[in-house]
């Protein structure tokens, strides 16, 4: 399943990593870890403390890469509405939703403040970060004054985290791409230019 050229303690991030996001951190089982990431018995204690160890690093590693994604899109060219519209529409596998958002709804990982950090401080980069968008569109007159940044960020995210639940729910995408179309459409009234 792995590359021969990954090492131990990285097929064990990455095993960790899928599991999480398919059976959350109580159905992720070390038997499981293992048996994904093609390691022997002992290896998990040996790269990692235990499990709750081994989650940690593989969320961190879900929320540097959901970062990194989101920011290549929010960073790229265009101008603020562009940039945002780029971040709705760009590419996901929605019906199998958000690793970040899945995190959320696992009462496990919420309950730990170790475990629920990396997933907090990725949500607050992404809230922060779209925010700064829309203040950068104000600035040039591409969004109305009287827009509140924050408030236009949580509602972003809002719509992607929720537009995944409801496709899910549906078994279809064409609820997540209604709400990309509705908040669009909301934000394009606000351009002045």
């Amino acid at each position: 399943m792995y590359s021969e050229c990954m090492s131990t303690p990285e097929r064990l991030i990455e095993s960790t990593r899928e599991l999480l996001w398919e059976r959350g951190y109580v159905g992720t089982s070390p038997k499981a870890i293992l048996e994904r990431a093609g390691a022997g018995q002992g290896s998990m204690y040996h790269h990692f403390k235990g499990k709750p160890d081994l989650a940690l690093a593989a969320i961190r590693r879900t929320a540097e890469e959901m970062r990194a994604t989101a920011e290549g899109v929010l960073g790229g060219p265009g101008t603020p509405y562009e940039r945002i519209e780029a971040y709705l529409r760009r590419e996901r596998d929605v019906l199998r939703g958000c690793p970040i958002g899945r995190l959320t709804m696992d009462p496990d990982i919420m309950a730990e403040a170790e475990l629920r950090a990396p997933v907090d401080e990725t949500l607050d980069w992404l809230r922060e970060r779209i925010a700064g968008i829309v203040e950068e569109g104000q600035e040039h007159g591409q969004f109305a004054p009287s827009l509140n940044g924050e408030e236009i960020a949580a509602a972003v995210v809002a719509t992607v985290q929720g537009g995944y639940v409801l496709a899910r729910a549906s078994g279809s995408p064409a609820a997540f791409d209604a709400g990309v179309r509705g908040l669009l459409s909301l934000l394009a009234r606000d351009e002045t230019c």
